[in-house]
């Protein structure tokens, strides 16, 4: 009976795991895909990759963004999607720290804003709170490798057998 309703419980926080990466990624995916300008303003603000790199990046972030929204939030392909999902919050939290660390004057342009901060002055408590936000979609995306399937997830059904 216990071992049941893990499982249920397990099952409905999969879902919300799901829904709220998805819905974090499609939010952002989509604010950037609506401004490509501004989303590989974003990116070059860092100052990682040279500029031709970065706005390739910057143009193919929102979609790679909106791609695995439309996966987790449809419960397709959790596993490799939370492992996609999972390493771009690194890969974010790694630019928001080395950003901190070099006192860049951003934001992380996370959702669209072309990443300068509006009054050109580093804010410490902005990347700190960019930084744990990635962190918990982090622990989400980690949780959703180890728990993908969850109600109302398409490939639930045919992969049960891993957990």
């Amino acid at each position: 009976m216990k071992n049941l309703m893990n499982e249920k419980v397990r099952s409905w926080l999969t879902l919300a795991g799901r829904l709220i990466l998805g819905a974090v990624f499609l939010s952002a995916g989509y604010l950037k895909a609506k401004n490509p300008t501004e989303a590989t303003a974003s990116v070059r603000v860092y100052k990682l990759l040279p500029v031709g790199l970065a706005n390739i990046f910057g143009y193919a972030l929102p979609w790679l963004e909106i791609g695995l929204a439309l996966l987790l939030i449809a419960g397709i392909w959790v596993k490799q999607a939370s492992i996609l999902s999972g390493a771009l919050m690194v890969l974010f939290i790694f630019a928001v720290g080395q950003a901190w660390a070099r006192k860049l004057a951003i934001n992380c342009g996370c959702f669209g804003n072309g990443g300068l901060s509006a009054d050109g002055k580093v804010h410490p408590g902005v990347y700190l709170t960019e930084i744990l936000r990635d962190i918990g979609l982090t622990v989400v995306a980690g949780y959703l490798y180890r728990f993908p399937h969850g109600k109302f997830g398409v490939d639930k059904a045919s992969n049960e057998n891993e957990e």
